[in-house]
């Protein structure tokens, strides 16, 4: 069963909290880093993004922009924007986007739950994108950003929550720059506290990376790393643990995660639709947007045109874990069978569009010339999700999409 455990969290003040509040660091460049934190002198992004206060072209993996984040993050406490709990909880982190809002419970996952299996992932990490998180959390001595997980839904866990939201204003309460709300609970009550660690010791067997794998193997590496230094471990040490926020599964929205691609292997696009025809019923839909409505239905732009196409039978396994989903019907039949591309991890002729920036950024790529034909796909579902960690399976490249991002800096979790 899932070890989650309540802790102490190193916090910003009530009238701090949203500037002090930002996007993960994965999600932008040093130049919008520092766009971002202009005129904010407590935006955490001087401590994730600490090269926006080092001379320009420092380089981001270099010792000085490490320890420029530890003397910011030390700067930090001892102008009280971060002060730690006396006392370890848990805390409840909303998030609300086009009114509807999930509840997830920050808690300390364990190390040992990712190296054993009982923490389970569905993409590949990259080494080189753990080690510079790793060598962060070193110089930091803390888990700075929190990582995505969910959980099998539990009601006491769901009832505990409700009651909560319900009947206690929130610490935290603010809309951010893009317009999604954000809220924070402080679980006070022990008794409370020691209710939700029973409950997840008892009725939660897994808990499943949904975003944030490479925080989380880095997480659980200096966990390791740090138990083999120590000749007196015990198992009980705070570095055995690492910072999450836990969503129940029928919470959450996966969002599509589409593809653009530059060119169509020398085919026309007559002769590209022709052997498209072999895979899929296809409908032309005219100028107006197309979105997939359905499993196995995907859209397509191509010449000022949406299409629809609609995978024929034998094209994919409902009862595969792996052969069910829609990106691997794209990739099989036609990324790899027609268009030749083999590696999405490695191809320069295909690109990954985000579904939060709507179907209108695919045609607007093609429409400028600088992709020929756009592929919209129907969004995982969070059942698909982990139906593929339990199988012991991993997603093709860039299949899942969750928004709204957490926000850095609500819970920090020291080591």
């Amino acid at each position: 069963m899932a070890i989650i455990k309540p802790f102490k969290g190193i916090r910003p003040p009530k009238e701090t909290a949203a500037t002090l509040a930002c996007l993960p660091y994965d999600v932008m460049n040093s130049d919008e880093a520092a766009q971002m934190a202009k005129g904010k002198p407590e935006s955490l992004l001087h401590i994730t993004r600490a090269e926006i206060d080092c001379p320009a072209g420092t380089d981001i993996h270099s010792e000085e922009v490490y320890n420029k984040s530890v003397e910011n993050y030390n700067l930090f406490k001892q102008k009280g924007w971060l002060k730690q709990d006396a006392e370890a909880k848990y805390y409840i982190y909303a998030q609300t986007m086009d009114g509807r809002t999930q509840y997830g419970i920050v808690g300390a996952a364990a190390c040992d739950d990712y190296h054993n299996g009982v923490i389970k992932k569905h993409e590949l990490t990259r080494p080189d994108k753990e080690e510079d998180r790793m060598i962060l959390t070193r110089y930091l001595n803390s888990n700075i950003e929190p990582v995505f997980f969910s959980y099998r839904a539990v009601p006491e866990i769901d009832a505990i929550v409700d009651g909560i939201v319900k009947n206690k204003p929130a610490e935290y309460n603010f809309v951010a720059e893009d317009g999604f709300g954000h809220h924070l609970w402080v679980i006070d009550d022990a008794a409370t506290n020691q209710k939700l660690e029973e409950l997840f010791a008892a009725k939660v067997p897994f808990t499943y990376v949904a975003d944030g794998h490479h925080r989380t193997a880095a997480a659980a590496r200096i966990g390791l790393e740090k138990k083999t230094q120590n000749p007196n471990h015990t198992g009980n040490e705070e570095y055995n643990f690492f910072m999450a926020v836990h969503f129940p599964d029928n919470q959450l929205k996966i969002i599509d995660y589409n593809r653009v691609v530059k060119d169509l292997n020398g085919l026309s696009d007559g002769e590209f639709k022709k052997k498209l025809a072999g895979v899929f019923d296809i409908t032309d839909m005219g100028t107006g947007i197309y979105h997939p409505a359905k499993l196995h239905e995907f859209s397509m732009y191509i010449g000022g045109h949406w299409y629809k196409l609609n995978a024929k039978a034998g094209t994919y396994n409902d009862n595969d874990p792996l052969q069910v989903l829609d990106v691997n019907i794209l990739s099989n039949q036609v990324l790899d069978k027609i268009l030749g591309i083999k590696d999405l991890r490695t191809t320069t002729r295909c690109e990954f569009v985000g579904g939060i920036r709507g179907l209108n950024e695919l045609s607007r790529r093609v429409d400028s010339g600088e992709m020929m034909a756009a592929f919209a796909l129907y969004p995982v579902s969070m059942k698909q999700l982990i139906d593929i960690a339990d199988s012991g399976n991993i997603m093709p490249p860039k299949t899942t999409w969750f928004e709204p991002k957490l926000r850095s800096g609500l819970v920090i979790h020291e080591l």
